[in-house]
């Protein structure tokens, strides 16, 4: 029941920065964890960064140093900083996010997506 959108996506020239945000329609103050995945074409679906509830934060090798994962759970908003944008950047950034709650179970959702195209 849960939804998740993504903005910020566009066009930015190679060694740029955007920065996208996840708004969540759940509290995000008792969330397990969220993510940013992307997905090029013909390529799969990886992941790029997470972040648990408590602020802990892991990144793919690829984006290391450069992307920045944040959360605020007063705007029920998570968000990833891009900086030194390269080409191979470019792709479809998805945000993810799981509650486990005791009560009503596991809940998984995706938001729709948002473009990044880094021009060379």
């Amino acid at each position: 029941q849960a939804q998740l959108v993504e903005s910020g996506g566009g066009l930015v020239q190679t060694g740029g920065s955007l920065r996208l945000s996840c708004a969540s329609s759940r509290s995000i103050r008792r969330v397990d964890r969220m993510g940013w995945y992307r997905q090029a074409p013909g390529k799969q679906r990886e992941l790029v960064a997470t972040i648990t509830g408590g602020g802990s934060t892991n990144y793919a090798d690829s984006v290391k140093g450069r992307f920045t994962i944040s959360k605020d759970n007063s705007e029920n908003t998570m968000y990833l900083q891009m900086n030194s944008l390269k080409p191979e950047d470019s792709a479809v950034y998805y945000c993810n996010a799981v509650w486990v709650p005791i009560i009503e179970g596991r809940v998984e959702v995706w938001g729709q997506g948002t473009l990044v195209t880094v021009a060379s």
